[in-house]
């Protein structure tokens, strides 16, 4: 099992992805998939560097999250499908067969830990820095508030990410390459689904801009 993982990690071992119909099948789920993470990769290297200097760079830092949400979605979405086709039988997808089993336990738990980080990150939004930090339950100690949760979701979605990215990367930079990306068909179908989603994010930073403003009177505190 480890052995399986770690071939496929550093790209001795792929999974057959059959070609199938105008989409692709699973090759072209896989390519999908492979480019929403280039551009989350992307999008993820730029929010880091802005939890650096999370008081200086916090518009950064908010818009940058919530252009994340389209694209988290698409690769749910594109993951999704993949995960139920597999399961109700469909023969292209049984042939390519799921991945290692550490990456399926691992996949579930990053999808929620994502999903967990941009839900807190958005409620701060909403409520506000001042609502932020108020307490939420009485506790013996430190007290509980909406930041010290959007706190404790990334430092779980970092832990179960990090190892998930790096047994994926290079299986996903194969799949990205030009040259076979052009073998499959449905690329313009693909195409367009991260142009809108591309689209989707740039929409969505625009309209969190007008909230901004509080956290950076406050410098984020």
């Amino acid at each position: 099992m480890a052995s399986d993982t770690v071939d496929e990690a550093v790209g001795r071992s792929r999974r057959p992805d059959p070609v199938v119909g105008a989409a692709g099948g699973p090759a072209g789920n896989a390519r999908l998939t492979a480019w929403t993470g280039a551009m989350l990769l992307v999008l993820l290297a730029v929010e880091g560097v802005t939890v650096l200097d999370i008081h200086g760079l916090i518009t950064w830092h908010i818009v940058v999250g919530i252009v994340l949400i389209p694209p988290v979605l698409l690769k749910t979405a594109s993951t999704g499908w993949r995960i139920l086709r597999y399961y109700t039988g469909s023969r292209p997808y049984r042939e390519a067969g799921p991945p290692p089993m550490p990456m399926r336990v691992l996949g579930p738990l990053v999808v929620v830990a994502t999903l967990a980080v941009l839900a807190s990150g958005t409620a701060l939004i909403v409520i506000g820095p001042a609502a932020s930090r108020r307490p939420l339950v009485g506790t013996p100690g430190p007290a509980l508030d909406a930041v010290m949760i959007h706190k404790a979701t990334f430092l779980v979605w970092l832990g179960v990410t990090a190892p998930h990215v790096l047994g994926r990367l290079v299986p996903a930079l194969r799949l990205t390459l030009p040259s076979r990306a052009a073998a499959v068909p449905g690329g313009f179908w693909r195409v367009g689904a991260i142009l809108f989603t591309m689209a989707a994010a740039v929409v969505a930073a625009g309209l969190v801009l007008a909230a901004v403003g509080p956290w950076q009177v406050l410098g984020g505190r």
